[in-house]
């Protein structure tokens, strides 16, 4: 297992016209931070020079064109390219949107290598990054194509953990895409994450029902009876402490989430807004199920406030923390369940 500091932290960094080159040197203004990683930041020394002097901060940061060249104690920017690019804050650029795509991809790349140990995202704008080369809805669904394993979008915020069915898909596809494997694959890997990367050894897992009042019988909707309660049931069975469905409209006013150790919503909004509404900022969004680990912030490129100094930086540098912690988590699982003899 490498040393706290010799972990390296890859970051993407997104839409230039957004807050994530703000929030990235914001978060590593505080030397003290070098001391649980050394970072890396898939971009070009001369355009995040250029924005930390926008923004009045001090940190030095260190330009390298190989990763091998990075040094701890310094914040490290690899050269992903070298030409200028025109940063207009708050404007959404296709141009713009391709630099943060090749920021991605050649993060990616290094992950799958094992040149950096973990990858932190900053935000990106979905619309203006595709292109005939990159396809994709989003971060999680490259990174499923990419690494191995099955990718699941997981919100975590202290003991709140809320992981997604199915996530970036219109909300009148949501039905036509639920399948009791689908049901029963999402569930098992967020079981086997809690295990490996957050050390709950038998977890319990709540989902929450599709329709209002989980279809009521069938009367406004037959898919939480006919599909969702047969694949919990069937997993109950085999030992797995999963339990639902829950409706939705109740479930985390009521505080009933407080007794699991994850949820599982059907679709993107039913988990994210109670997430966002509980976390208040400080949520990181995990990619569980990847042979790699991925983190970001729980919030996009805020064009209006972009280039203004005044972004909060407590969900991208709680990203971080969150992605050396399940990485030492998991080297201590691999350690364990490597060993019989230490799990007694």
């Amino acid at each position: 297992m490498n040393k706290a500091e010799n972990i390296k932290l890859g970051i993407s960094i997104g839409d230039l016209n957004g807050i994530g080159s703000e929030v990235v040197l914001k978060t590593f203004e505080d030397s003290r931070m070098l001391e649980f990683c050394t970072p890396i930041i898939f971009a070009n020394v001369k355009i995040l020079s250029f924005l930390k002097k926008n923004l009045e901060l001090t940190s030095n940061l260190h330009g390298i064109d190989k990763i091998d060249q990075a040094l701890t104690g310094k914040v490290n920017v690899l050269n992903v390219w070298k030409e200028g690019v025109n940063i207009e804050y708050g404007v959404n650029d296709p141009v713009v949107g391709s630099y943060a795509v090749k920021s991605f991809v050649a993060a990616t790349d290094a992950l799958k290598e094992g040149l950096i140990d973990v990858l932190v995202t900053a935000p990106i704008n979905k619309y203006n990054i595709q292109s005939e080369d990159f396809h994709f809805p989003g971060h999680t669904d490259y990174l499923g194509q990419e690494l191995e394993g099955d990718a699941l979008m997981l919100m975590v915020s202290d003991a709140l953990r809320v992981g997604l069915l199915t996530d970036h898909i219109p909300v009148n596809e949501i039905a036509s895409h639920l399948t009791e494997e689908l049901i029963r694959k999402k569930i098992l890997t967020v079981k086997k994450s809690l295990a490996q990367d957050f050390t709950i050894n038998k977890p319990k897992i709540a989902v929450l029902g599709l329709n209002p009042h989980c279809g009521d019988n069938g009367v406004i909707g037959k898919e939480d009876d006919e599909i969702i309660k047969p694949a919990i049931k069937k997993l109950f069975e085999q030992g797995t402490l999963v339990f639902g469905p829950y409706a939705a409209d109740s479930f985390f006013g009521s505080n009933q989430y407080e007794k699991f150790d994850a949820i599982i919503a059907v679709y993107h909004d039913q988990g994210l807004i109670p997430f966002k509404t509980l976390s208040f900022g400080n949520g990181v969004n995990y990619t569980a199920g990847l042979d790699k680990v991925r983190t970001s912030p729980d919030h996009g490129t805020a064009y209006d406030i972009a280039g203004k100094g005044i972004a909060d930086f407590t969900s991208f540098k709680e990203a971080v923390y969150k992605a050396i912690d399940i990485y030492n988590a998991r080297n201590e699982y691999k350690e364990i369940t490597s060993n019989p003899l230490k799990m007694k």
